[in-house]
C-alpha cells in the first residue's frame, strides 16, 4: 500500500466529509469507493488524485453518470463519478464525439498520452449524475487488475475517524441439518447489551452442531451521521484467535457473490462458504467460522470489529455445547403445516395431531417413514435433506404436504429445467449456490403468472426462461414480462416471443407477469428558446428506452436526469437553436410519443 501517493480529490489539505465509504453493505454489491459530500451543492471542484493520464470517459443517466476514470504509473485506477460536468477541453471533446456519433450517451478509452493530467489538477465539478440520491463525488482507487482497493488505506489526513463501529445485533444460523441454536434448527437474532464501551448477549445460547456467525452493525467518521461500513472482523474463541476477516479489495467479476455474503444485505456472514470467491477470510478452510462447542462445553467468543483508522468495538457472547434433545420449548405454534426451505434443508413445522407424528416422505419409488426430529407439547418439527432426494409429498398424519421444488439445480453447472409450459435455461455461471428450484403458475389466462422462488433469493448471472402462454390472446408486438414487486408494481423485463411462447432473461427470482403497453411515453416541454430547449419525458408502464431530438432538421445532444424525468439539450458553442422542433421518445415496449414545435 503506497501511502500518502494520492491526493484527495476534494478541498485537498481541507476538512472532508464521507457520506459512504469503502465496503459498505448496498442493496446488491459492496460499495467499492468513498462518497465526498458537498453539503447538497453541485459545482464542487474535482482533483486528479496522482499524476496519470485520461484513461476512460462515460457519460450515462444511471451507474455513475459523468465519470472519469485516470490511469497512474503505479498501474493504479483512481475513478471520480456522478460528475456534474468536466473541464472546459475535456467537455468540449466529449461533446464533439457525441455529435459525431449522433449519440446521447457515450464511453470513450483516449489512447496512452493523449490526455495528462498532473497531481492536483482540476479535472471536473461535482454533481448529482446518474444513479446518485444527491450531490457527491464517488471516488475509487483500483489496482492494476481493476479490483476496487480501500482508499482510506492510503491515508487521507481530510478525513477523520475517532469513533469505532457500532454493532446492532448477533445472529447464529444452523450449518447442517443436526445443527440446533437453543434447541431449534432455525437462524437466530440476538439483541446486544452495552456496558462502558463494551457491548454483550447477556444470556448463554445453547448450541448443537455447527454454527454460523452474523453481524449488523455500522460505523460512523468524525463530523457526520451517515452509517457507514468497516473493513475488519476478528472472532476470538477464548481469549485466542479464532479467525479474521478483512474486505480490503473488491472484484467486480465477483460483485453479486456479495449477495450470497449477506443475509437480506443487513447482515455479514462472517463464515466460509465454498462457493464464494472472495479472498477475506484468514485462515482460508472449509471450516473457517464454523462455530462449534463440545457437550457440556462452555465457550467464552470475543467479536471484534475494526474499522480502516483502527478503532474497535468488542462483543462478548457465551456458547454452551448441548446434545440434540427431542422435547424443546418453541415460540409458536402454526394452524396448519408450514413449510421451509433453508438451503438444502426442507423443514415442516406442524401441529401436534393425536392420530401420530410417523411422517411418510414419498420420493421416487421410495418411502421413508420419520419421526419428529424435536417437538413441545403443542409443535412438531420434520427436517429433511433435499440432496438425498425432492419429496414430491410428505403424509404428516394430520394431512398431506405438497413441497414446491422440482429439482436440484448443482452449482456451477449448465443445466436445463423443462415442465410443462416453462423452461428455464442455467449457463455454469448462473448460480450463486446450489439451487432448489420452485416453479408455480397462477393467474388467468389474460393474466397470467409465473412465481419462480422467491425475491428474497439471488442469482449470480441471468437464467433463460422459455414460457408458454398459448391460453391467452395477446398484442405481442406490444406484450411483454414484467417482474411484479409485493405491492404489485410492474418493472418492465422485456422478452421475444417464439410462437405462443414468450423468452426472457433475468437475474431476479420472483413472480412475473404479461402486460401490455400501447400508450406511448409522455413528453412536456419545460423550455423552448433560442439557448435551450427542454422536456419532461415519463412512461406509465414498461419506462423510458430512447429519445433523439432535431431542430431545422439537425440532430441535437440532449442529455437526461431519470430521477427528475428531464432531458435537456447541449450545443457546441452555444449554438443559438432556430427553426422546426422534433423530440422523438420511445419506450421499453416500442411505442412512440412526438412532439413538434417552432423556435423562430
Amino acid at each position: 500500500m503506497i501511502r500518502d501517493y494520492f491526493r484527495s480529490p476534494v478541498k485537498p489539505g481541507g476538512r472532508n466529509y464521507l457520506s459512504g465509504n469503502f465496503s459498505e453493505l448496498r442493496p446488491n454489491h459492496f460499495h467499492t469507493g468513498l462518497d465526498y459530500k458537498f453539503g447538497g451543492v453541485e459545482g464542487e471542484p474535482i482533483y486528479a488524485a496522482a499524476d496519470g493520464w485520461v484513461h476512460r470517459i462515460k457519460i450515462s443517466t444511471y451507474g455513475y453518470g459523468n465519470v472519469i476514470y485516470l490511469k497512474h504509473p503505479t498501474g493504479h485506477i483512481t475513478v471520480y463519478g456522478h460528475l456534474r460536468n468536466f473541464i472546459p477541453k475535456l467537455q468540449r471533446y466529449v461533446i464533439e464525439e457525441m455529435y459525431k456519433r449522433q449519440v446521447n450517451e457515450l464511453e470513450l478509452m483516449p489512447e496512452p498520452g493523449e490526455w495528462l493530467v498532473k497531481k492536483g489538477e482540476l479535472i471536473a465539478n461535482g454533481g448529482n449524475s446518474g444513479s446518485s440520491g444527491g450531490p457527491h463525488l464517488h471516488f475509487e482507487i483500483r489496482d492494476s487488475l481493476d479490483r476496487a482497493m480501500d482508499p482510506l488505506l492510503f491515508g487521507f489526513p481530510e478525513i477523520l475517524d475517532n469513533i469505532p463501529p457500532t454493532p446492532q445485533a448477533l445472529a447464529l444460523v444452523p450449518l447442517d441439518i443436526n445443527s440446533r441454536i437453543n434447541g431449534e434448527f432455525a437462524r437466530k437474532e440476538f439483541t446486544l447489551v452495552k456496558n462502558g464501551a463494551h457491548y454483550s448477549i447477556p444470556q448463554t445460547i445453547e448450541i448443537t452442531g455447527r454454527v454460523g456467525l452474523e453481524i449488523r452493525s455500522f460505523d460512523l467518521l468524525d463530523g457526520a451521521s451517515n452509517r457507514n461500513g468497516f473493513p475488519h472482523f476478528e472472532l476470538w474463541k477464548n481469549d485466542s484467535l479464532n479467525f479474521s476477516m478483512s474486505v480490503d479489495k473488491v472484484d467486480f467479476n465477483f460483485t453479486r457473490q456479495f449477495l450470497l455474503h449477506t443475509h437480506q444485505n443487513r447482515f455479514t456472514k462472517l463464515y466460509f462458504q465454498p462457493e464464494l470467491k472472495f479472498d477475506y477470510f484468514f485462515p482460508k478452510t472449509p471450516e473457517t467460522g464454523h462455530i462449534e462447542a463440545g457437550i457440556g462445553e462452555r465457550v467464552n467468543y470475543q467479536l471484534r470489529l475494526q474499522d480502516a483508522y483502527g478503532n474497535e468495538r468488542k462483543i462478548d457472547f457465551k456458547l454452551l455445547g448441548k446434545d440434540q434433545e427431542f422435547f424443546v420449548n418453541l415460540a409458536a405454534t402454526p394452524q396448519r403445516a408450514q413449510i421451509e426451505y433453508q438451503g438444502n434443508i426442507l423443514k415442516i413445522e406442524a401441529p401436534n395431531s393425536n392420530l401420530g407424528g410417523l411422517a411418510k416422505f414419498y420420493v421416487g419409488s421410495k418411502i421413508f417413514e420419520m419421526l419428529p426430529s424435536y417437538q413441545d407439547d403443542k409443535t412438531r418439527v420434520y427436517l429433511w435433506d433435499m440432496r438425498f432426494g425432492i419429496p414430491e409429498e410428505v403424509d404428516i398424519c394430520s394431512e398431506v404436504v405438497i413441497p414446491e421444488v422440482k429439482k436440484r439445480i448443482p452449482f456451477g453447472e449448465e443445466h436445463l429445467f423443462a415442465e410443462k409450459s416453462v423452461q428455464v435455461h442455467f449457463s455454469e455461471n448462473t448460480l450463486l449456490e446450489d439451487l432448489y428450484l420452485r416453479i408455480s403458475e397462477n393467474g388467468s389466462s389474460t393474466n397470467p403468472r409465473l412465481q419462480i422462488n422467491d425475491r428474497d433469493e439471488f442469482l449470480w448471472n441471468s437464467m433463460e426462461v422459455l414460457w408458454n402462454v398459448s391460453s391467452g390472446s395477446f398484442d405481442k408486438s406490444k406484450t411483454h414480462v414484467y417482474q411484479l414487486s409485493p405491492s404489485g408494481r410492474k418493472s418492465f423485463v422485456g422478452g421475444t416471443w417464439e410462437d405462443a411462447s414468450i423468452r426472457f432473461s433475468t437475474r431476479n427470482f420472483g413472480t412475473f407477469t404479461l402486460a401490455e403497453d400501447n400508450s406511448g411515453p409522455i413528453i412536456r416541454p419545460v423550455r423552448i428558446s433560442r439557448e435551450e430547449i427542454r422536456f419532461t419525458i415519463r412512461d406509465e408502464l414498461s419506462g423510458i428506452n430512447s429519445f433523439e431530438a432535431y431542430v431545422d432538421g439537425k440532430w441535437v445532444l440532449m442529455r437526461y436526469e431519470h430521477k427528475k424525468s428531464l432531458i435537456w439539450s447541449e450545443t457546441l458553442d452555444k449554438q443559438p437553436l432556430t427553426g422546426q422542433v422534433i423530440l422523438r421518445v420511445t419506450d421499453q415496449a416500442g411505442n412512440v410519443s412526438e412532439w413538434k414545435g417552432t423556435i423562430s
